[in-house]
């Protein structure tokens, strides 16, 4: 029967995997420790940082604006310049990120009631963390503008915006992460393992033997697609649990819908570990082969920065990412109670890429077979 055919194969595969203590320590340890880890270390947030300033002006609101900015809880250290030489030097070596320069006539401007200028000093090979560290200071400037004689003789009919923060209140960072690191390490591990299948196979000379039994092809193909969707599946368990008990991620959305969507995107990501691994001769060449799609797929997907950032000519590649589609759900289903129809909407592509990457994988099979 060619069920028994397919459990066997099934289980032997499993017992590849599994059977080694160190590959199941391997495949088990790394996955939670990237999790814990990637979870504090992989943020965009700027916080603990150090400033420098140079007050050229001794008057009263210049040590007003200096200690609201040392009473910031995001600056770590605020270091006093006697010299813009000195300034130049601290950004250049990287010790301070900023740099805050007043100016002489700073006080009488603020006291007369002309516009005093602050000048910002920011390193521009931290882009990301400069224009971040600008906002905070910006804020902090237009607080102190608010005390000012000029400030307070201001209309009080003033247009004031008050910010809400749909999904995450409180602007929880592990709230962003850990759902993109669900999808992210579940890509990894998925592919890895299922990448070094075949491969494995022709360096343990196996293969040919698998090529002469009575499997046939599509029984081939689903042995061995089944085991790293239920290795996906159980890391994907491991991970749910951590990020709503261990980092108290809420869970709003529908856990049948996360696993059904779960199942299409492991599919897809197998069928190009299949793919790779058909390809590859050896498991050292399906190691790079993984990583070659690896590291675009996260650049790609939408994790760090949004899609519609990215240059036109580039945003159609990421049509053929899965990972694009099951950061979406994941993130809809921990963080919004995402609807039926919208998972319906991301898993479709998933499919349609689970079939290409699948049927690539059985026509290089069936290459092999002849």
């Amino acid at each position: 029967m060619w069920w028994t055919r397919l459990k066997a194969l099934i289980v032997k595969e499993l017992l590849a995997v599994l059977r080694d203590p160190k590959g199941r320590t391997i495949l088990i340890g790394p996955p939670i420790i990237q999790l814990l880890v990637f979870s504090y270390a992989a943020t965009l947030e700027v916080t603990d940082v150090d400033i420098m300033v140079l007050n050229r002006d001794n008057g009263q609101w210049s040590q007003e604006l200096i200690q609201l900015v040392g009473g910031s809880p995001t600056f770590r250290s605020i270091e006093l310049a006697s010299s813009p030489a000195e300034v130049r030097l601290a950004i250049d070596t990287q010790r301070v990120i900023a740099a805050v320069e007043i100016g002489p006539t700073f006080s009488r401007d603020i006291e007369a009631g002309r516009p005093a200028e602050v000048q910002l000093i920011l390193d521009g090979r931290r882009s990301n963390g400069s224009q971040i560290v600008s906002g905070y200071l910006g804020r902090i400037v237009s607080t102190l503008a608010a005390e000012t004689p000029a400030g307070k003789r201001a209309p009080s009919e003033t247009v004031q915006v008050v910010a809400r923060n749909w999904f995450n209140p409180n602007l929880t960072y592990q709230w962003f992460m850990v759902p993109n690191l669900v999808a992210s390490i579940a890509l990894l591990i998925g592919l890895i393992v299922t990448a070094l299948s075949v491969a494995r196979e022709r360096e343990l000379g196996t293969f040919d033997q698998l090529i002469v039994s009575p499997l046939r092809t599509h029984e081939i193909l689903l042995g061995k697609l089944i085991p790293p969707m239920m290795i996906g599946l159980f890391h994907i368990t491991i991970y749910i649990l951590a990020a709503v008990f261990v980092f108290g991620v809420p869970l709003r959305g529908s856990l049948f819908l996360l696993y059904g969507s779960a199942v299409f995107y492991l599919a897809a990501v197998v069928g190009l570990g299949l793919f790779i691994s058909a390809l590859s001769k050896t498991q050292q060449q399906a190691i790079l082969g993984a990583f070659l799609f690896m590291v675009p797929a996260m650049l790609l997907s939408g994790f760090a920065t949004p899609i519609e950032n990215m240059p036109s000519w580039l945003q159609p590649v990421t049509l053929i990412n899965p990972l694009r589609y099951f950061l979406v759900i994941v993130k809809g289903v921990f963080l919004k109670d995402i609807p039926l129809y919208e998972v319906v909407h991301q898993t479709l592509p998933l499919c349609l890429i689970a079939i290409v990457t699948l049927s690539s994988a059985a026509w290089l099979f069936r290459k092999r077979l002849e």
